[in-house]
């Protein structure tokens, strides 16, 4: 059995504090099931980790939520509302989402990126731009720039950046960290925390990196074969909870630990 926070809310009550729930999401590839019957609630503010082996279903299940993917049954809600009940379009205009390869266009300056966000809503706030920039810990000056002339991990910010520019308060990352650096890729997760935590997010962090999960995260969830298997804190994790699968994820980093002192005893 997961914990009482895993569990669906009677349909009588409310829930103000829930911002997300899969109800029996299912995705099927003709035989292969890469999502199965997944029902799930995630309050809002929370930081959620999405953890698996390759093949898990972590990633078709994040995409669900802003129908990059669709599921064949079930549905997700966004504060009790069907996300299939509005154009996709407007849907991805109020949720962030970062992923490995960045995506920025390469035809366009840094500013032009983080913004076109802000112009597909008809907005214009382009002034926002220095904003967002040192909301991410970039230099404003590298506004003029195109993407070539970054670094990767200068990318990934900028991706972050133009995530949050339209005032989104649900941010998807998809392995967002994955083809960065260890010592950029820690720099990063650690300023996301602190975005989490300073805008009020509500954060889901997919990611095969039990260790970046356990780090970051204040619930952890485990996906194997299209199911969550584990639901649990990294406390509880660390003291070890959450079954097999887990500890088998947990393990590495803590095997990993243990050979690094072994180096200096």
């Amino acid at each position: 059995m997961f914990p009482a926070s895993c569990a669906q809310m009677p349909d009588n009550l409310p829930a103000p504090d829930l911002v997300l729930a899969f109800e029996r999401v299912t995705k099927t590839y003709g035989s292969t099931i890469a999502v199965d019957a997944v029902s799930l609630d995630i309050a809002r503010g929370a930081f959620v980790a999405l953890v698996g082996t390759s093949g898990s279903g972590k990633s078709t299940l994040l995409k669900t939520i802003n129908r990059l993917v669709e599921p064949s049954e079930g549905r997700v809600t966004i504060d009790g509302a069907d996300v299939a009940a509005e154009p996709a379009p407007e849907l991805r205009r109020r949720i962030g989402y970062v992923f490995q390869n960045i995506g920025l266009f390469p035809h366009m300056t840094i500013a032009e990126n983080i913004a076109i966000g802000l112009r597909i809503a008809g907005r214009g706030e382009e002034a926002k731009v220095g904003d967002l920039l040192d909301l991410v810990d970039l230099p404003r000056d590298i506004a003029g720039r195109m993407p070539d002339a970054l670094s990767g991990g200068q990318r990934q910010r900028v991706g972050i950046a133009r995530a949050l520019a339209p005032g989104a308060k649900l941010l998807l990352l998809d392995e967002a960290f994955g083809a960065l650096d260890p010592v950029t890729r820690d720099a990063l997760g650690t300023r996301i925390r602190d975005l989490h935590d300073r805008l009020g997010l509500t954060t889901i962090l997919v990611t095969h990196d039990m260790a970046e999960a356990l780090l970051l995260a204040d619930r952890v969830l485990v996906m194997k074969a299209g199911r969550i298997v584990a639901d649990a804190t990294p406390a509880e994790l660390v003291s070890g909870k959450g079954g097999d699968d887990a500890q088998a994820l947990v393990q590495v980093p803590r095997a990993q630990a243990e050979r690094l002192q072994a180096l200096v005893s």
